[in-house]
């Protein structure tokens, strides 16, 4: 059952005669206990995705449903009950939590907005939510300079899940972290997730992270999906060369030889031409590829692309 589609969602930034398409014409549903990842580099619109889909940032254009409700018709006021069903957790763990407040403080008081009055309910809600991601109970009455920054995510994912949200965007939340550390973040996830039945919007720039948490596969560059599909084809069937580079670029000690790195960085997003975006990075580019946009197209079932050259024998 989806609980979330979204439709030709558009984010326009405008200063003065130039305009940036952070988010432009992007559509993908999330099923109810369904993890997406959405993978791209740095600038190429993912956070600008997903708190477009929370309205933290409005859209310029497109729709946004949420189990049947137009989120993007709503008022303000008709909203702020609505995000207690919408979270996110943020990529850095201590910049997103107040200094200033305990931690206690800081899970209360989405409680508190919420309309839980009784001090001892949020007490005990707290308390709950602190053994679920692994904390002890006395974390409540410390500080989030007094927490590594393992801890302090946990916390961002405690906040998060106090609500008791149907949807969590998950914003780059482990790529402040060290290894060791990601994968106890991940694997709490991935239990969270299946015992509470959420669905999760993972973003991140890392492919083999996306590839553990995730059901599907979103490939994003320079504000458009390019390709789309199971972890198990993105990873195994790749068709767009911008998903091969990427997955080329994941290390693996294994592999004898390394293809090239693309050439060049992401191009000014408020100079792009008709073409493919991905055309001036592009070892294939043909004279096309430079003048027609390419349409994300099925190439199988589940499996769609936006290349004027995907390799024909992978398309059914």
């Amino acid at each position: 059952m989806t609980l979330l589609s979204v439709s030709d969602l558009t984010t326009t930034y405008t200063s003065g005669r130039s305009a940036v398409h952070a988010v432009d014409g992007v559509s993908l549903e999330i099923a109810r206990g369904e993890t997406i990842g959405l993978v791209g580099e740095s600038g190429c619109g993912k956070s600008t995705l997903g708190k477009t889909i929370l309205r933290l940032v409005e859209p310029s254009g497109g729709r946004i449903l949420f189990d049947g409700e137009d989120l993007t018709a709503l008022p303000e006021r008709a909203l702020r009950s609505r995000r207690k069903r919408l979270q996110m957790v943020f990529q850095d763990p201590f910049a997103s939590l107040n200094p200033r407040q305990t931690i206690g403080e800081i899970l209360s008081a989405p409680l508190a907005v919420h309309g839980v009055k009784s001090r001892a309910e949020r007490q005990r809600r707290v308390d709950d939510i602190l053994a679920r991601v692994g904390l002890p109970p006395d974390s409540a009455r410390r500080y989030p300079h007094e927490f590594s920054g393992g801890q302090r995510q946990r916390i961002g994912i405690a906040r998060a899940l106090i609500l008791g949200p149907d949807l969590i965007v998950c914003d780059e939340p482990v790529s402040a972290l060290d290894l060791s550390v990601q994968a106890q973040i991940l694997n709490l996830l991935a239990e969270l997730k299946q015992g509470l039945n959420l669905s999760l919007l993972f973003i991140s720039h890392d492919l083999s992270v996306v590839r553990y948490l995730s059901d599907r596969v979103l490939v994003m560059y320079l504000g458009r999906i390019v390709e789309s599909g199971s972890h198990t084809q993105i990873w195994h069937r790749p068709l767009h060369p911008y998903t091969k580079a990427l997955i080329d670029a994941v290390p693996d000690p294994t592999r004898r030889r390394y293809a090239a790195p693309l050439p060049g960085d992401l191009p000014d997003p408020r100079s792009v031409g008709g073409g493919c975006r991905f055309a001036p990075r592009c070892p294939i580019a043909t004279e096309i590829c430079r003048t027609q946009d390419p349409a994300l197209r099925a190439a199988a079932a589940g499996h769609h692309v936006a290349c004027h050259h995907a390799e024909p024998a992978l398309v059914s």
